[in-house]
């Protein structure tokens, strides 16, 4: 008998001794060998356990009883399912028992086993065949009347059951509803309640046909407006309808135009309870079904606007006299109003909460109407500030949160230029409001309520998010509020905390200017909570000061206000904080950020203070805990433009730096990096050699490609000791350089280290004397190319030569002087035939870049070099050479362009060649210059429209684009005749041209774009196929990029781009192809651009989309080819995550597609890539089955569920869908990914 068997047994015996606190302790061993994951139970164990824990639960002694219960919960998952069915077949007769202690623990214990089962989705039939079992003895229970006690238990562990597990009990779900329904009627209110509530469970998991009879069940049950009926009876349907709609609300869409207008009848009866419940009940259909409420959005919203003012038993407008009486005597007007009424009886305050409630519902479901609810409810809102109800006052604040939240404009879009006119008109109403907010909030500020002052502080932060500056001229009454919740020091901590926030939030939205003269007041609570003893408080002050510091004391702008009443304070708290050792890790860090922003700021005034700051600085970065923030801490110090001396901790410092550049924290050794570097650019030459030497020698090891951000800020620090102290650096440039050469050679180098490098190299040559001679680094940087041999081919990865090619460039311009003879040198390696092809193609590379520093003479001989080389065999010298010629071109226009027209008709051979050195030299010449040819190139270029390859035309149309920046009011127009009067391939490169004007940075030339966007999208009417497809790319690109330029013709856009999406038949041909035959869809390219541009307007136009007819073509692409399908599975996805509710509503049809995706099976013989395609597209699909899955509500549809067993039941399925959820669970969070 194993050891823990044996320990059970002796549990067991002690179980059956007479002592009550023997079995009291035998029952707490057994629940914490019960609760260790390790324990394992043979068969007979088992069996006793069971058996003695339901003998237990009968214990004469309660606690013992109450134990026994606990311990069911954990012993569920460590018995075999037929156990678990004996211990249910027992409590389900204890639940008849006779008596009502037995009945209560046998309750607890259903309960408590349900909990524990494990949810079916998990795939183990135990928790069906339990649920199975209670049902039958549970609907008996709720159909007998005679005792309300069981009757009541029953029906909450029936609600339970439902709500974990409603989809396994499909097959009774018909015997549940008629089970419920009667209940409805009964004459206990509890009865009814708990009734409503499993009601509400059930219909979220039943089949459509039985939530049907449900709906018309309960319409019925409504009686209309003038027929008689109890109260009692009219509030429970109304419940019933309002918990449908909060479990189910998406399945109520069809039946709520019968439903509402009866709903809103019943608002008139003169009957708060049923006010709250109707009122609750229309919250719950604005979330769930926003689109079918459309048409009573009206009528909803005045009921609303009635009752959140509805008050019968209290005078708002005495309220200004009250106030005068309050000072004079307010103990005994408040003895006195309490002895004539009491509030208890008010329930008038649950229908203004579920009014508030209601609104915020409305607000939230109807972006589309903020401009009105700006101008109707937006001034009832306010006006209800004044709630004298604590609970109703919170949510009228969440309600108008709610609105400021809707009217923020979303992310990324530019100020003024972006910003759309519907945003603006609503930003300029909610200017005019924030008197009218600060006038109502001006009281609460001050009240004694924590939650109310709780509610002005999250509105104002919401606020000042919303219109950054708006507060600005209100600060006399917010600073009253901020210093009276600061110095609240009577209640919880949390109001001083919200406090503090909310005044770091407005230093961060305000002009500075606003604070000087509330200084005074405001910061002597700031230094009380600076010195706080709890830590959180503190750590809150600390970063409010810093803030303040930076700005009240810019250091971009010159000083409005003299630091010298507040300075020596600010400094003695911060250092009292700095030197205390016993602290709490967040304080300390805090206090060394706000000391170096004091420092940063204000060192110039800290007097006496300077050096104990600066000492303690030097400490802290000694200490593990502290280093990190301490090297930011001097980082802020040194870049501060007061040039702060710090001669007195440089000499100690540095080593300790050189010291954090070996450690593993890459965060550590980044700032450390950051940090040398402003030390070198602020004391330069005043930095000991011996200790500069020592960090130094650190350096080589970073210069690696193991992480690029490092070996960028490394390369950069570099630069910058090499302008400072050059002697220092001449020791190490040996080893750096080789290291440095190792990265250049890296095909993953990023545009910043490569910047850094350049910059790095050009220093190095730049200095007296050179730290390394130009012609050594030369030749250090070519060796790798030069030192292949010849018959090797280019060896090295592409993007390796236009790295070093840069390199050469950035020499070549730091000494002009050498210039000329680089060129001439590049110029014989790239003629000489003996030059391997690697050499040529980095010669050319070169002196693309080169070649504009080094004057005209080599360029007349480049001429002849370049158009030979533009016949080599090697098709990478031929690009080179295009390249070059465009860029040598660019910088002398007038003896290369002419030449280069003339070549492009000339050589229609090399055609493709050339256009491509035009484009270059359009893109990098100064528009001016380009002006006296624009006539010429337009000409050429619309004569090469009508080629016939394709990818000529896409350099043409490229061509076209970068000409049309030259002189856009003159040529954009132009566009018009070309797309009336040209042959389909010119109006297509036209089309194509103008998705090159499109840039994802603000440009001059955007708003004559807009006024021709407009005219541009009609050509998705065009009868060409290829036109349709470049204006979708170009809408897309649009959309992705700038999508302000077309957001207000989306009404017009989104029918023809709709039209796109569908299959036509006449584009499908069969080809024969010998014996078999093949069919072709011609219409396929587009139908992809299509859902492609529907793709990007879910990122960028959101809330310009109808979802619900989004929805509609998404699901014509859910059943078309693979390539869409694995397009509209990713949107699938991306919706169930940002629209919920109407993704919801359709659910039923959307799992349809997705199963017959999952399910369905590859032809035998099929190649291996029809296999491969059919895993990928199932993986994707089972993404967008994961996503829906992440709605609440979607896994408890019946259709889900059926699928989701499907799943279960086929083990290659379930294996592919647990790799999908650990792959999601294990990946941050989409939003987060997608929106930065």
């Amino acid at each position: 008998m194993s050891t823990a068997a044996f320990h059970i047994s002796s549990l067991l015996e002690k179980m059956t001794s007479s002592d009550k606190d023997f079995r009291f302790m035998a029952t707490s061993d057994l629940m914490s060998e019960l609760q260790k994951d390790s324990i394992q139970l043979d068969e007979d164990s088992e069996r006793k356990v069971v058996k003695m824990l339901l003998r237990l639960l009968e214990d004469k002694n309660g606690e013992v009883q109450n134990l026994a219960v606990k311990c069911l919960g954990p012993l569920v998952g460590k018995v075999k399912e037929y156990q678990v069915e004996t211990i249910v077949d027992a409590l389900c007769a204890n639940m008849r028992s006779d008596k009502e202690q037995l009945r209560d623990i046998a309750g607890i214990g259903l309960k408590t086993v349900l909990s524990e089962l494990p949810p079916a989705a998990t795939g183990s039939g135990l928790a069906t065949n339990v649920c199975r079992k209670i049902t039958g003895q549970l609907t008996s229970a709720i159909a007998q009347q005679e005792d309300v006690a069981v009757q009541l238990e029953a029906l909450d562990i029936l609600s339970d059951m439902l709500s974990r597990l409603g989809a396994p009990l499909g097959a009774f779900h018909a015997s549940l509803l008629h089970c419920l329904l009667p209940q409805l009627s009964s004459p206990r209110l509890a009865v009814r309640k708990r009734a409503v509530g499993a009601l509400g469970h059930l219909a979220a998991a039943c089949s459509t046909d039985l939530f049907t009879e449900l709906a018309d069940h309960l319409l019925d049950r409504l009686p209309g407006p003038r027929a008689p009926t109890s109260p009692a009876a009219l509030r429970t349907v109304i419940q019933c309808l309002g918990s449908v709609g909060r479990q189910a609300g998406h399945r109520l869409g069809a039946h709520l135009d019968r439903l509402v207008p009866l709903v809103e009848e019943f608002c008139n009866l003169d009957d708060d309870e049923l006010r709250e419940s109707c009122l609750q009940a229309f919250e719950a259909f604005l979330r769930k079904c926003p689109k079918e409420m459309g048409p009573h959005v009206p009528n909803v919203t005045s009921l609303c606007l009635q009752y959140i003012k509805h008050d019968p038993n209290y005078n708002y407008d005495s309220d200004e006299d009250e106030e005068q009486m309050e000072t004079e005597d307010s103990e005994f007007s408040e003895q006195e109003s309490e002895d004539e009424y009491s509030d208890d009886d008010d329930m008038s305050w649950k229908v203004r909460r579920a009014a508030a409630k209601c609104l915020a519902a409305l607000i939230g479901s109807r972006p589309d109407l903020l401009h009105d609810f700006h101008c109707t409810l937006a001034p009832v809102l306010i006006r209800r500030f004044k709630e004298r109800e604590e609970n109703v006052k919170a949510d009228v604040f969440g309600a108008y949160i709610v609105l400021l939240r809707q009217t923020r404009p979303p992310k990324g879009w530019l100020e003024g230029v972006e910003e759309p006119t519907q945003t603006g008109s609503n930003l300029h109403i909610l200017r005019g409001q924030v008197p009218l907010v600060i006038k109502a909030l001006q009281r609460q500020l001050k009240d004694r309520s924590i939650r109310a002052r709780q509610g002005c502080f999250s509105l104002l932060t919401e606020l000042a998010g919303v219109l950054p500056g708006s507060l600005a001229e209100h600060m006399p009454v917010l600073v009253a509020g901020i210093v009276f919740s600061l110095a609240d020091r009577s209640s919880s901590s949390t109001i001083r905390m919200d406090a503090l926030a909310f005044l770091q939030g407005l230093l961060g939205t305000e002009p500075a200017e606003a604070f000087h003269t509330h200084l005074p007041t405001l910061l002597p609570p700031v230094m009380a909570c600076v010195a706080d003893p709890f830590y959180k408080i503190a750590a809150e002050a600390l970063l409010v000061l810093q803030e303040l510091v930076k700005a009240l004391w810019p250091l971009d702008r010159p000083r409005t206000l003299d630091p010298e009443p507040y300075i020596g304070e600010m400094s003695a708290a911060t250092l009292a904080r700095l030197r205390a050792t016993d602290l709490d890790q967040e304080v300390k860090e805090r206090a060394i950020s706000c000391m170096g922003h004091l420092v940063g700021h204000l060192g110039d005034r800290l007097g006496d203070d300077l050096e104990p700051s600066l000492l303690l600085l030097l400490d802290r970065l000694r200490n593990e805990i502290t280093r990190l923030s301490a090297v930011k801490a001097l980082t802020l110090v040194a870049v501060s433009p007061l040039r702060i001396d710090l001669q007195l901790i440089l000499a100690e410092a540095l080593p300790i730096l050189a010291s954090f550049l070996r450690k593993n924290q890459r965060a550590l050794r980044l700032a450390t990096l950051a940090a040398l570097d402003a030390l070198a650019r602020s004391q330069g030459l005043s930095l000991p050699p011996p200790a500069v030497r020592t960090v130094l020698a650190e350096l080589p090891a970073l210069v690696s490609e193991s992480d690029m951000h490092v070996a960028q800020l490394a390369v950069d620090f570099l630069a910058t000791v090499t302008h400072a102290q050059p002697a220092s650096l001449a020791e190490v440039s040996g080893p750096v350089l080789s290291e440095l050469l190792r990265l250049l050679r890296s095909p993953l180098l990023p545009a910043g280290v490569l910047a850094a490098a350049e910059g790095f190299l050009q220093a190095l040559v730049g200095t007296r004397p050179p730290c390394v001679n130009y012609a050594e680094l030369i030749s250090l940087l070519t060796a790798p190319v030069y030192n292949q041999p010849v018959d090797s081919g280019p060896g090295l990865h592409k993007q390796v030569f236009h790295s070093l090619a840069r390199c050469v460039a950035a020499l070549a311009a730091a000494c002009p002087q050498e210039a000329a003879g680089t060129a001439k040198r590049l110029v014989c390696d790239a003629r000489s035939p003996s030059s391997s092809t690697g050499v040529k193609v980095l010669a050319f590379l070169s002196l693309a870049e080169v070649g504009q520093v080094a004057g005209p003479g080599p360029q007349r001989e480049l001429k002849a070099v370049l158009l030979e080389a533009l016949g080599s065999p090697s098709e990478d010298v031929r690009a080179a050479a295009s390249y070059a010629l465009g860029r040598v071109g660019a910088g002398n226009l007038p003896d290369f362009l002419p030449f280069l027209l003339g070549q492009i008709e000339a050589e229609p051979r090399r055609q493709y060649l050339l256009l491509h050195s035009l484009r270059e030299a359009l893109g990098a010449a100064p528009p001016d210059s380009l002006k006296p040819y624009a006539e010429d190139i337009w000409a050429l270029l619309f004569q090469r429209c009508e080629g016939a390859e394709e990818g000529t035309r896409g350099v043409v149309a490229e061509c076209i684009g970068k000409l049309v920046l030259v002189n856009p009011p003159f040529l954009l127009p132009r566009f018009r005749k070309q797309l009336a009067a040209g042959q389909p391939h010119t109006r297509s490169t036209v089309i194509t041209a103008v998705k090159f004007l499109i840039s994802d940075q603000p440009h001059p030339i955007d708003p004559l774009l807009k006024s021709f966007i407009g005219e541009f999208m009609e050509s998705l009417q065009d009868p060409d196929l290829n036109v349709r497809r470049a204006t979708l790319a170009f809408f897309n690109s649009a959309v992705h990029n700038k999508p302000s330029l077309v957001r207000d013709l989306l009404d017009d856009i989104l029918p023809l781009l709709y039209q796109e999406t569908k299959i036509r038949r006449d584009l499908i041909r069969e080809v024969e192809m010998g014996p078999f035959k093949h069919t072709v869809d011609d219409g396929l390219d587009v139908r992809k651009a299509a859902f492609e541009c529907m793709y990007s307007l879910l990122e960028s136009c959101l809330g310009q989309l109808d979802i619900c007819e989004f929805l509609n073509h998404l699901e014509d692409g859910l059943k078309d080819h693979y390539d869409i399908r694995m397009l509209t599975f990713i949107m699938l996805a991306r919706l169930a995550t940002l629209c919920p509710v109407p993704v919801l509503q359709r659910v039923d049809r959307l799992i349809e597609p997705l199963r017959a995706t999952c399910t369905a099976k590859v032809k035998a013989g099929s190649v291996k890539q029809e296999f491969e395609k059919q895993d990928e597209l199932k993986r994707s699909a089972m993404r967008a089955v994961a996503a829906l899955l992440t709605i609440p509500e979607v896994g408890k549809s019946p259709i889900m569920a059926d699928f989701s067993s499907q799943i279960r039941s086929n083990p290659e399925l379930t294996t592919l869908f647990e790799s999908i959820q650990k792959d999601s669970a294990s990946a941050p969070s989409t939003d987060s990914m997608e929106l930065s």
